[in-house]
């Protein structure tokens, strides 16, 4: 018989984290405002990563807090099957307002893992309702991170997220990822080398056949797998490729959209068209869970066009276009624009390339890569210990005051796009500082 849990941590199964070291050594947070959080004994933590790439305007904004309070007080649910309530239907129109021109149709999910799922529907919908129905598979890429569901993780190229779970979705294939040590080592921005890996598609195309295949999708820049910035011209020839067969090209912005690169989207920013983007996160700064997918109304038109009555797309959430993801979204969306953050991004970019470029030399650091307000810092594995390395940099990053993310032995930085020079160079400060201690 299982022994009943008798201590105050140990019914919350914690996702993505070690949770026997955890419960033995709890770090707890308790309180956030602007680019800080406070723990439970009140220390404060500068935050470096937007919470986990989606508090972008910083924390406990009180224009989205006030939005989801008096939402909360007039309309707590309302479903959108077959119903609907103006705010989902205000916040569609405003983000087809600034996403690329003529992707201008959205569908509300919330996370970013059902958007993947979603975008992925979506695509197999459109080809059979434009007569194409043997195109089934997709193609993703290695070291591509698209979420945690079945979906997301079989077109995901992250061995980790994939391994445990033997029941992939058939059809699926791997482009090679993008990152190259060798030629690219400490580029600023988009790397020199690597726009040919992109060809790889013209061979998987050749072996499964462009009638086979329904979509590509790519994070334009990785971020979960290490912040691989795209080489000059990769995008470009992925667009070609894709359009000259047919294929639809994803976009998998969950972390990328809503100023992180410097713009609204990474597509806006690296002037690339794709046929669907999926984005979260940073949609409602992270205060309530919502992720939507943006669509190109040519798709849209023929899925909805191919039933000439009843239910179009069997496909939906209990939540999606809950009433307070889309106040807070509203509001958010108003945060960016009155305070220019994304403009913001892009001119703090420099600034952010030069101090975090400056950890150079520093024990263990093998590469860093950067673009926008959004940085890489590699290290060298310790034998037969991938990873350990950087979560002990992690541990005493939080225990003196600065909240990184890592992935493997790569230090992810995003912090919130109100963040200041000042605290940048506290960033760099304490990663300098942590460096040298963590052995």
């Amino acid at each position: 018989m299982d022994q009943q849990s008798n201590h105050p941590l140990d019914a919350f199964w914690m996702p993505f984290s070690d949770n026997k070291y955890f419960k033995q050594n709890p770090r707890l947070l308790a309180e956030a405002s602007g680019m800080y959080y406070r723990d439970v004994n009140g220390r404060q933590i500068l935050d470096g990563t937007a919470g986990l790439w989606c508090v972008n305007a910083g924390h406990c904004r009180t224009q989205i807090t006030e939005a989801i309070q008096k939402t909360a007080a007039t309309l707590d649910y309302a479903p959108t099957f077959n119903l609907g309530h103006p705010l989902a239907f205000k916040l569609a129109e405003e983000l087809a307002a600034i996403f690329p021109v003529g992707l201008d149709q959205v569908f509300f999910t919330n996370s970013g893992s059902e958007s993947v799922d979603t975008a992925l529907k979506i695509a197999l919908a459109y080809h059979r309702a434009c007569g194409e129905g043997t195109r089934t598979r997709f193609i993703g890429r290695t070291r591509g991170y698209h979420g945690v569901g079945f979906g997301g993780i079989s077109v995901g190229g992250l061995g980790g997220n994939r391994l445990a779970f033997a029941a992939m979705l058939p059809g699926t294939d791997h482009l090679p990822d993008t990152h190259d040590l060798q030629k690219n080592a400490y580029s600023r921005g988009c790397p020199d080398h690597g726009a040919d890996r992109a060809d790889a598609l013209e061979g998987l195309i050749a072996l499964h056949g462009a009638e086979n295949i329904a979509a590509v999708i790519v994070e334009p820049l990785a971020g979960s797998a290490g912040v691989l910035v795209p080489p000059i011209g990769y995008l470009e020839r992925l667009r070609a490729i894709t359009a000259k067969h047919g294929i639809l090209l994803i976009f998998d912005e969950v972390i990328t959209a809503f100023g992180r690169c410097g713009g609204t989207t990474a597509s806006d920013v690296f002037g690339i068209q794709p046929d669907i983007i999926t984005c979260a996160k940073g949609l409602t700064n992270g205060a309530v869970p919502m992720g939507a997918v943006v669509v190109k109304g040519g798709i849209y038109d023929a899925v909805i066009n191919k039933t000439t009555a009843g239910i179009e797309l069997f496909h939906g959430y209990t939540y999606s276009g809950h009433p307070l993801a889309a106040a807070a979204g509203l509001a958010t969306l108003q945060v960016y624009k009155d305070e220019r953050l994304f403009e913001r991004a892009q001119t703090l970019s420099s600034y952010w390339e030069q101090a975090i470029h400056s950890l150079k030399g520093r024990p263990h650091i093998i590469d860093i890569r950067n673009y926008g307000l959004v940085a890489g810092i590699e290290l060298e594995p310790r034998e037969g210990a991938v990873g350990a390395r950087a979560q002990d940099i992690f541990r005493y990053c939080f225990d003196n005051g600065l909240l990184i993310r890592v992935t493997g032995d790569i230090i992810a930085l995003s912090p919130p796009l109100i963040i200041e020079t000042s605290e940048i160079d506290s960033i760099v400060h304490m990663l300098d500082e942590a460096l040298h201690k963590v052995m």
